[in-house]
């Protein structure tokens, strides 16, 4: 069965730095592409970041290219993402995803960014 649990998260000011992290168990980590979402209250989920299974090519949206950063660490089974420079605006929950025959989520990770 597969299992996504996320932590990290919580309240950071703006220009501040902060990591979500995702562990995950119940399949075959280092072969699936992993997935970072968020959800900002009022707004649909939006695709934040993808890294491939062995690590060596990453897409971001447009909206946190050059201040976020995925990565993983197969031997661990975890995913990161690295936010730097966070801003109010990527104020959302977020969600570690991957797809394997149907899609499936963290439980969601709360960041704020307020002075």
């Amino acid at each position: 069965q597969v299992h996504l649990v996320q932590s990290g998260g919580g309240l950071v000011q703006p220009g501040g730095s902060l990591t979500l992290s995702c562990a995950a168990s119940g399949f075959t980590f280092r072969i699936y592409t992993m997935k970072w979402y968020r959800q900002a209250p009022g707004k649909e989920r939006e695709l934040v970041a993808t890294i491939t299974p062995s690590g060596s090519t990453t897409n971001y949206a447009d909206s946190v290219k050059g201040r976020f950063a995925i990565s993983r660490d197969n031997a661990k089974m975890t995913v990161y993402l690295q936010m730097n420079s966070v801003k109010p605006e990527d104020t959302a929950v977020y969600y570690c995803n991957t797809y394997i025959n149907n899609s499936h989520w963290g439980q969601g990770t709360q960041v704020t960014v307020s002075s």
